[in-house]
């Protein structure tokens, strides 16, 4: 296999894994670990691979990690992962649609439904048999179409964050969809956050300053190399990020580009490339990886599955400049495809106090561990 430049074939582990019996549906496609390329000095490990669909993660105050799924229409909660006992996988819901996004806060696991959120109370005490969920906010907008699964965080401001997607590839939704809201933990108040966005798959806030950062993914059907998928920073409310009237701050959408100029909306930050399909994202804070590392966004991104050659299918890693810019994103971990054939997904990311990585890939249902210093992983 070709190497990327600048990158090194990563080292396996498979570490000990106890799965639930309700886990025993394959994956969809075999996991490869041993083709995954990293940067000198970084591994990547396997912390199970009985995770069907793994889409966002969240992490409990006792170290419990909940995956959300997109297809299973499950969500799961894995422990052992901070050592100390084998990992384990336990389905603590299931019959929900597209239970994409989970979010743990004071000690409630909130997921979300494609009309709804709900919560299971006291989750990390009722693992082995957990809540019936229960519904905080319902009657989210909702139409047949796309993008109706949604990925959420809690803010620092202890709201709860959530995307209303366009339930389209383009169309003129008014204010309707394609929109940011948030709420408070149990479901009130809810206001408007931010307009113009296609489909954000993935936010987070920058430590520090507060600043909101999210992916949202380009439109299809405009060729291979238009428009790219965007990183955004939200600096004052109710911003518009353009769509559907303009893609990537500069391109006039085909269709509808003529009802309003590109200056109108706010541009992206970074344009990350056309249909790679970014998702989740969050802000490295540790100490494990080397220090030109810490503070930077690493972003999963998913793979494009409408381009004639394809992209995406790896985490990158975005750094800033001394202004507070973001630079052109670097792959951190690729080989998740093979010239046209992709065997994985990443589809989130997610920091741990010791300073790793985790990684979750829904078409082969892992969650990887990315480390960096030491000897190499063992199986």
């Amino acid at each position: 296999m070709k190497r990327l430049p600048g990158l090194f074939r990563a080292s396996f582990s498979g570490m000990a894994s106890m799965t639930a019996l309700s886990l025993c549906t394959p994956a969809q496609a075999a996991p490869q670990p041993d083709a995954l390329q990293v940067p000198s000095g970084f591994h990547v490990s396997v912390v199970s691979d009985h995770v069907p669909g793994a889409r966002e993660l969240a992490r409990g105050a006792r170290g419990t990690i909940f995956a959300g799924s997109r297809g299973p229409g499950k969500v799961y909660a894995i422990t052992g992962v901070d050592g100390g006992g084998p990992v384990m996988v336990r389905t603590i819901a299931q019959g929900l649609t597209l239970p994409v996004g989970v979010a743990y806060h004071d000690g409630d696991l909130y997921v979300s439904d494609t009309q709804r959120i709900v919560v299971l109370r006291d989750i990390e005490n009722h693992l082995d048999k957990p809540p019936k969920p229960e519904t905080v906010a319902d009657n989210l907008p909702y139409r047949m179409g796309d993008h109706s699964w949604k990925f959420i965080a809690f803010g620092p401001d202890n709201r709860l964050y959530v995307p209303i997607g366009a339930p389209c590839n383009i169309c003129d939704v008014g204010h309707d969809f394609g929109r940011i809201i948030s709420m408070a933990p149990d479901g009130t108040d809810r206001r408007d956050v931010a307009f113009g966005i296609r489909n954000t798959v993935g936010f987070t806030w920058q430590p520090g300053s507060g600043t909101m950062w999210f992916t949202d993914n380009g439109r299809d059907n405009m060729g291979d190399d238009m428009p790219s998928d965007e990183l955004n920073r939200l600096d004052t409310p109710d911003q518009s990020f353009g769509y559907p009237y303009c893609h990537q701050g500069n391109v006039p959408d085909p269709e509808f580009g003529r009802q309003h100029a590109c200056s109108e909306f706010t541009p992206p930050a970074l344009l990350l490339g056309a249909h790679v399909a970014a998702l989740g994202l969050r802000f490295y804070e540790g100490t494990q990886f080397p220090a030109a590392y810490h503070g930077n966004l690493i972003i999963a991104e998913h793979g494009s599955w409408n381009r004639s050659q394809l992209a995406g299918y790896q985490v990158v890693n975005v750094a800033f400049d001394a202004d507070g810019k973001p630079r052109a994103p670097q792959v951190l971990v690729g080989g998740f495809r093979q010239g046209q054939h992709a065997w994985g997904r990443p589809a989130d990311v997610l920091p741990l106090p010791d300073g790793s990585v985790l990684i979750s890939d829904d078409l082969s249902g892992t969650v990887y561990r990315l480390s960096y210093g030491g000897a190499a992983p063992t199986p």
